[in-house]
């Protein structure tokens, strides 16, 4: 094995990502099985689940395994399918995600429920779950990994009315620093993903309005981010690069 590799692979270990089938957390999953880990991805729509496995399984290992996470159900249906495969977690992603939009006058009460429904709570009881398997993948020298997807939204006023969103993500954000604390001693660490302007389902509307141009220019680099810079940056924070970092 080469020290790049050594430095930097992942190969051998078991990944599970939420909102795996489509976006930024297909971005992810399509790296991990590129890398060589055993990927297992989750999401609501089973048939959207199973192709993308499929897809993703051109490249290595890819096991769809779909369930509805903003349900305490779900999420025990998850942890209990996956318990099926592996006994224990290398890296868990938590990427799904839901977004409300709308005007302060009328924002509705469920719409805020379910946002943080899925992008908070299904969070830390994920978390709370799998950590037995976690900790049986931990070690000293190479931790177990907990990567949850915030926004940028979470550190800045947003431009559009999406309430529940930005203080879910400022939430996560939050969240992952204080386990990152706690779960330190029992070899995991916890770092979150603040994605700029990625060209997913929720900017398509500002993309088709407005252009990529235009949207792009509020970025420093220029440009949106892509699939490789979110594979990327997931791969760093499980590989032995990135075992020393956490919060």
């Amino acid at each position: 094995m080469s020290f790049v590799d050594q430095l930097f692979g992942v190969a051998g270990k078991s990944v599970l990502i939420t909102g795996g089938s489509r976006g930024i957390g297909l971005a992810i999953a399509e790296g991990f099985v590129r890398a060589g880990a055993r990927v297992y991805i989750c999401s609501r729509n089973a048939d959207d689940c199973k192709a993308a496995a499929a897809d993703l399984s051109q490249h290595g290992q890819c096991t769809a395994l779909p369930g509805n996470l903003g349900s305490s159900e779900g999420r025990h249906q998850l942890i209990a399918d996956y318990s099926a495969h592996e006994g224990s977690l290398d890296v868990l992603v938590n990427n799904a995600g839901a977004l409300w939009a709308a005007p302060i006058a009328e924002y509705p009460e469920n719409g805020w429920d379910k946002v943080f429904d899925l992008n908070v709570k299904a969070v830390f009881f994920l978390i709370q779950g799998f950590l037995p398997l976690l900790q049986a993948a931990a070690s000293a020298h190479d931790p177990a990994r907990i990567i949850n997807v915030g926004s940028v939204n979470a550190l800045r006023i947003p431009e559009h009315e999406t309430y529940a969103y930005v203080s879910s993500k400022a939430a996560v954000h939050q969240l992952t620093r204080h386990l990152a604390g706690k779960l330190a001693a029992q070899n995991i660490t916890a770092n979150v993903l603040a994605p700029g302007l990625y060209p997913s389902k929720m900017l398509a509307n500002d993309i088709a309005t407005k252009g990529e141009e235009s949207v792009s220019g509020r970025v420093p680099l220029g440009r949106l981010s892509n699939a490789l810079d979110m594979a990327g940056a997931a791969l760093y924070l499980s590989s032995r690069a990135g075992s020393f970092l956490t919060g």
